[in-house]
């Protein structure tokens, strides 16, 4: 055979079509994972920032029911909820993208 009849093989063999054929599940998630790389670490990051930031604003706001330098624990706790707002907002953001 010749080089170029043994480059076509070779392409046929290893194109995405024959994965799409052979075993669409792991095409489908090779294909996803491409068009958004490290999705499911964003979203990890997103959760576990916004559970920090949940327990803190739940400490802080603690604080201020107890009467504990409520000037200080205000503007803490006001950081604390912008920390939430905005991880929310990332992670429905990374999932608009989805659709």
């Amino acid at each position: 055979m010749s080089d170029k009849a043994n480059q076509r093989d070779f392409n046929e063999k290893n194109t995405g079509a024959s994965l799409k054929q052979s075993n669409p599940e792991k095409y489908a998630y090779l294909k996803a994972e491409a068009e958004a790389p490290y999705r499911g670490l964003r979203r990890f990051v997103y959760i576990g920032f916004g559970a920090s930031g949940a327990i803190g604003a739940f400490i802080f706001f603690t604080q201020i029911l107890a009467g504990r330098s409520v000037e200080d624990n205000v503007g803490n706790l006001l950081v604390q909820i912008g920390v939430i707002a905005l991880m929310v907002f990332l992670f429905k953001l990374d999932k608009k993208k989805d659709a």
